[in-house]
């Protein structure tokens, strides 16, 4: 018996490898793709800082509803509407600055802690259905913000601003420029090197949310939504109150969310009216899976690491299209084909160990059983 554990407990590169699959064959995909595209070094590296500065932040919001057990988390995209709400009446009110981004913050929190708790609500209800009812609710509340911004604003809600609505009075622009505070946060502190532009304050800021996650996890609450994510019915017996905390990750979610999508705006300067906010929740998503997390499994560094091959395989791929098979088109439906892929992938595959966990659960009171039998006297 002693010899089988330690057979058991001994590393094996075997099992590392299959862990890590994933990031292993991004990086190798990664690696190739610059050779092929042969884009200058300095670009890539250009294109990659602005893409991590504007997308970490977002990516980072997924991880605490993972942990809790609600999956992966799609309803990010209500987050990323309030975010949105915040900037188009910042701009409305044509605040400048700093200070334009910290009203936008301001105003998109109440907004997003009502949207987290409502899906944490929806999601109590779903148990075992958490990933495709969450994506169901951002289609549901993506045609409630369309209404809004469409149809109410400039009637029902009193808009007056030919710069961002309309001609005829009624409804936004298709963009809004965020002439008032983009790059608000990246100009707080840049340095550069290398001749590359290091947007300093907004690594800043995605630095502190990595250690408030940490920090987090090593509190009261943190443990909770680690015990329901692991077992909710063990959980409950241990008298945590397994609703009220995955009411309370949907909403931390989602508010980190809208502060996400703040800082992704700024970042491009714009925004996509009815469109900036729909391909967030995909886009996160595959990234974090990307850098190796699970259905069941995330952590800070699978965001970070995910994230940077997921971007850098997007920032060449057209380049190797193109010179692959002369259409850079091929490497606009790869990037489609791996977003998506990668997800349903996932999916996959933990729909197999949860199969497979099953099956030895519901073997093992057999074999101890006939332990039992074979040791009686």
């Amino acid at each position: 018996m002693r010899e089988r554990f330690q057979t058991e407990g001994r590393f094996r590169p075997g099992d590392l490898l299959r862990r890590n699959a994933v990031p292993i064959l991004f990086l190798f995909m990664c690696v190739l793709g610059v050779l092929v595209s042969g884009q200058n070094i300095r670009y890539i590296a250009h294109e990659l800082v602005s893409r991590l500065a504007r997308n970490w932040f977002l990516v980072l919001s997924l991880i605490i509803p993972v942990t809790a057990g609600l999956g992966l988390n799609f309803a990010i995209v209500l987050g990323a509407m309030a975010g949105q709400v915040g900037l188009i009446v910042a701009t409305h009110y044509k605040i400048p600055g700093l200070l334009g981004l910290a009203v936008a913050v301001i105003l998109s929190l109440p907004i997003a802690v009502l949207l987290g708790m409502s899906a944490g609500h929806v999601l109590n209800q779903a148990r075992g259905r958490e990933m495709i009812t969450s994506m169901m609710l951002g289609f549901f509340a993506n045609g409630l913000y369309q209404l809004v911004f469409l149809f109410m604003v400039g009637t029902v809600i009193p808009f007056n601003n030919p710069e961002i609505m309309l001609d005829s009075g009624v409804g936004l622009r298709g963009t809004v420029e965020l002439k008032y505070c983009k790059y608000a946060l990246d100009n707080l502190l840049k340095v550069r090197v290398l001749g590359v532009n290091i947007p300093v304050a907004t690594f800043a800021v995605v630095a502190a949310l990595c250690l408030g996650i940490r920090w987090l996890y090593k509190t009261k609450l943190g443990q909770e939504l680690r015990a329901v994510g692991q077992d909710m019915v063990v959980a409950s017996v241990a008298g945590i109150n397994v609703a009220r905390t995955r009411i309370i990750a949907m909403v931390m979610s989602t508010v980190l969310a809208a502060i996400g999508q703040v800082i992704f705006l700024q970042n491009m300067g714009v925004i996509n009216t009815f469109n900036s906010h729909e391909q967030i929740g995909t886009a996160a998503i595959a990234s974090i899976l990307v850098g190796g997390a699970s259905v069941t499994s995330a952590t800070v560094g699978h965001a970070l690491i995910g994230t940077l091959l997921f971007q850098l395989l997007f920032i060449v791929s057209p380049s190797a299209g193109q010179r692959l098979m002369g259409n850079a088109q091929v490497g606009e439906f790869f990037r489609v084909f791996i977003g998506y892929g990668i997800i349903a992938v996932a999916l996959l595959i933990h729909s197999w160990e949860r199969k497979a966990s099953l099956e030895r659960a519901s073997r093992q009171p057999a074999v101890k059983g006939e332990a039992k039998v074979a040791g009686s006297p």
